[in-house]
Formats: structure tokens, sequence, C-alpha cells
């Protein structure tokens, strides 16, 4: 079946079958592999993707579901010249280990900003507690997201 929505800015239009998951279709059909597949059945977070704005999991989706929607995957974040401020935050405070969970964590970590632009330090690890990871301890992602928030008002 075709599908038509909006990747990253760009509109797209490609042939999928009905049950097709969108993190294959991101991964294998379009070579986005920024979006990872950690346990297929959503609860990593690992697939996480934005949906017109909102944080979606992309192993428990099916490609139909994108029809007319507008999808950020981590690779449609960053403008070709610079990072985005969340991503440059998680660079500065070490919050990438491994990176595996980076691209949910950072596409997690918008959504929230996006929602609340001044978070506590308790709302962002209610914000990402959708998304695992097993190298940071998470506070260094904390530190960086609240740094994010700080540069984002300026």
């Amino acid at each position: 079946m075709k599908i038509s929505f909006i990747l990253n800015g760009k509109k797209i239009e490609i042939d999928a079958p009905p049950d097709r998951r969108v993190v294959d279709l991101l991964r294998e059909d379009l070579n986005l592999t920024g979006t990872k597949e950690g346990c297929g059945e959503g609860e990593c977070g690992a697939c996480t993707i934005l949906v017109n704005g909102e944080s979606r999991l992309s192993c428990l989706m099916l490609a139909p579901q994108l029809e007319g929607q507008k999808v950020t995957t981590i690779e449609g974040l960053a403008s070709a010249e610079k990072l985005h401020p969340i991503q440059q935050a998680f660079v500065e405070f070490g919050a990438v280990q491994c990176g595996f969970c980076s691209p949910g964590m950072v596409l997690a970590s918008t959504n929230l900003l996006q929602k609340n632009p001044n978070p506590s330090r308790a709302e962002i690890r209610e914000g990402i507690s959708g998304n695992f990871c097993r190298c940071t301890g998470y506070q260094k992602i904390v530190d960086a997201v609240e740094a994010a928030a700080r540069k984002m008002k300026i």
C-alpha cells in the first residue's frame, strides 16, 4: 500500500505492506538507522520517534499509521550546520555513552521540552521514564536536559 507522510521535513511516498512496522520501514526501507530497536515490545524507548511532535514507539506502530503525519527521527532533529541544543547538551554533559538509547532519549527529551520548557528535575525524570539506559545512571541525561532547557530559553 502507498503511504504518504512528511519525514524530517520532506514529503515521502513509499509502498509498504500494511503490517510493516514503522521501525523496520525507517531502518530497512528508508536507511534511517538512528532509530534503534531494543526490545520490539514498547518497553525500552530506543525506537522513539516524534509523530506530530509527540513521542511514539515506532516498534508498536504500523506503517499505514504514518499516513498524512509529520514524523521526526533523530536524523531530522539537527540542522546541517549544528546539533540541536538537546543533542549538544548530551555531548557536553557526557549523557551519551554506548549511544544505543540516545536517539530515543533525545527525542523523548525534545517532546518534554516542547510541552514544558522549564521542567524540574523530577519532571525531566518522568519525561524520559519510558526510555531505558543501561550505561549512564540517568544523572548525566537529566543534567543535559536541564541545561538544554536553559539554553533553549535564550
